[in-house]
């Protein structure tokens, strides 16, 4: 690594209400919340292995598409896909194979896209 390298990688998503998504994405995660300044709320891995989520709010609404977007590997699409349903989530496609990873794309309370893989690394 380089001294000009980033030491560390924060995901930033832009919401109309960071309180609604921080209760959706620290369940869905298993994270918790570690600090709230106005307009942001910050998510934070207990184990410290995985980027922090920070929830952004800004005043225009989503429009279209994410060009990026959280993917969440898991070791089997049930119970998973019932569990984040459960906190709010709804199903946009599938579950479908993509490239050989059972894959099921959703939305989160606000309607920002996140997909559900189940990947084995190979």
């Amino acid at each position: 690594m380089t001294e000009a390298a980033p030491k560390e990688m924060v995901v930033v998503l832009d919401c109309a209400d960071r309180k609604v998504l921080a209760e959706f994405w620290s369940q869905a995660l298993g994270y918790r919340i570690t600090r709230t300044t106005p307009p942001y709320t910050a998510l934070t891995d207990p184990a410290g292995r995985h980027p922090e989520l920070l929830l952004q709010e800004v005043p225009e609404p989503k429009r279209g598409k994410n060009r990026m977007h959280i993917d969440l590997r898991v070791p089997a699409m049930e119970p998973e896909l019932s569990r984040v349903t459960a906190l709010g989530a709804r199903v946009l496609r599938g579950p479908f194979d993509d490239a050989g990873c059972p894959t099921t794309v959703l939305a989160d309370p606000e309607g920002n896209e996140f997909c559900l893989i189940v990947f084995d690394g190979g």
